[in-house]
């Protein structure tokens, strides 16, 4: 399994619009700003992240984008579903004709049970971390480092 570019400025994209809830629409020309993201590539995420009523879009002057329901109710698979990422470690995307359809059998690899096994845990471990969590994270990692700037600063004025 591989998470692709897709998957990955989806979640980070989210990350930063729940970080910045309750000061009003979140621009997707700031959200490329700050992360380093294509706009027309946001756009494009955006508009299925709205399909899927992760977000809503507020139009006209002043608007953007706002998460449409709490980013405690939002998880990372939810929004890397609703980004058409495929989460399949599997090499037949679950078709269970791993061999091919040249191969005489058609059938399963041996090991097809392993990758739709962990194909079952990624997905639970996606949908056991909501949006909230991956904010606080980044929240207390600016914590943590304006705390060091702070040390560093007054170990500087001695």
């Amino acid at each position: 399994m591989r998470l692709t570019t897709k998957g990955r400025f989806a979640v980070t994209a989210m990350i930063d619009l729940a970080m910045r809830q309750g000061k009003g629409p979140v621009t997707l020309s700031g959200i490329s700003q700050r992360q380093a993201i294509s706009l027309s590539y946001l756009e494009q995420l955006f508009g299925k992240l709205r399909r899927h009523e992760i977000v809503e879009s507020i139009r006209g002057p002043g608007g953007g984008y706002s998460l449409a329901r709490r980013a405690d109710k939002v998880t990372v698979a939810d929004i890397i579903i609703a980004v058409d990422e495929p989460l399949d470690a599997t090499q037949c995307g679950g078709k269970e004709n791993c061999h091919g359809a040249d191969h005489a059998s058609g059938a399963r690899c041996m090991t097809h049970e392993l990758w739709a096994t962990l194909n079952e845990k990624m997905v639970d471990y996606l949908d056991s971390v909501s949006l909230q969590d991956l904010v606080d994270q980044q929240k207390q990692k600016i914590a943590e480092q304006n705390v060091v700037v702070m040390h560093q600063k007054q170990a500087a004025l001695g």
